[in-house]
């Protein structure tokens, strides 16, 4: 029996553009054949894609999109054809040159954009409120876009400084053996922050911020009795903080400031018995003007694909023990 095929033709771009497309060794053709079992076959300045309905559609989806999107950005990532293929998967039509708004380019000239919808709806949130929670899985940009938006507002003078902030669970035992001073024993859990800083804005220039005080980055112990006035205030990792620091960290917010709260609710190194204050607010804070929150999930990932796959595989294995154990009935 002979399985029945169709095909549809794709004018292909100059010949620059189209080896871009294809990517390192037709890497990124041999991923759209594979996922969507087609044959996709060049032919002067045509794609020819052959395979059954509606296979042959979708990858012809992806191929446009991945398209469209070197004609806005003149690049194309492994992540932006994963994430073409996930949305054609899923059915949603929107283009992918939808996310070609630049943020902000860092000091070796990398343009920082949002890689996904849902990043997107994440930097829009950003710009008309005050304070912002975003609450998703590790990869999905959280931290990095806080980063991001705050040096612009910072490099654009619409604040006078930058303070990070994160909670240092395990200041007790573990750090109380490390050598120096309370800033040297807090300094681990704050390396992210300073790495995505020397990212952005060179190591340089951060360090010249850092020592005229218009860059913080400090334990959030160290925010209790401020009132933080014409800042951009990022709190990180703050599934860690208790219900007490999460109110005591929001009614540090003075007059021309703006915080942006991220944090994984999957990943509490809180001690047992320790509720965390990030789980608390969203249902405290609700329905407030100014305040947005914001849930990033698997699809937003933007590490190795592989991240995704271990994401699914803890929510499902979770879901399924909890279940067992009684905890959902």
């Amino acid at each position: 029996m002979t399985k029945d095929t169709s095909g549809e033709n794709v004018i292909l771009m100059d010949m620059e553009k189209t080896k871009m497309l294809f990517g390192d060794y037709d890497q990124n053709l041999t991923l759209i054949q594979n996922e969507f079992n087609v044959d996709i076959i060049l032919r002067d300045d045509t794609l020819r894609i052959i395979g059954e309905e509606p296979n042959v559609s979708m990858a012809n989806k992806v191929i446009e999109m991945l398209m469209n999107k070197l004609e806005s950005e003149g690049i194309i990532t492994s992540h932006a054809v994963d994430y073409a293929i996930r949305l054609v998967r899923d059915g949603d039509d929107r283009k992918t040159d939808d996310l070609s708004e630049v943020i902000i380019t860092t000091a070796r000239g990398k343009v920082i954009r949002a890689k996904t919808f849902g990043q997107r709806k994440y930097i829009e949130a950003i710009k008309r409120n005050e304070v912002v929670f975003a609450i998703g899985p590790a990869g999905t940009g959280k931290t990095y876009l806080a980063m991001a938006m705050a040096i612009k507002a910072f490099k654009n003078k619409e604040v006078n400084r930058i303070i990070l902030t994160r909670p240092a669970v395990e200041a007790g035992e573990k750090l109380g053996f490390l050598p120096g001073d309370l800033q040297d024993k807090v300094d681990p859990y704050l390396r992210p922050l300073y790495d995505a800083l020397y990212d952005i804005m060179g190591v340089d220039n951060f360090q010249r911020n850092m020592e005229k005080g218009l860059i913080e980055v400090a334990p959030l112990a160290y925010m209790r009795g401020r009132t933080l006035d014409d800042s951009y205030i990022i709190l990180d990792e703050a599934q860690n903080t208790t219900p007490e620091q999460m109110k005591m960290f929001l009614t540090r917010l003075g007059f021309g400031s703006k915080a942006i709260i991220t944090g994984d609710v999957t990943q509490i190194d809180l001690p047992r018995g320790k509720f965390s204050g990030l789980k608390q607010v969203e249902e405290i804070l609700k329905g407030i003007n100014g305040i947005e929150f914001i849930h990033l999930g698997e699809k937003d990932v933007v590490r190795h694909k592989l991240v995704q796959h271990i994401i699914k595989a803890y929510e499902k294995y979770e879901e399924e023990n909890m279940s067992e154990t009684g905890l959902f009935d």
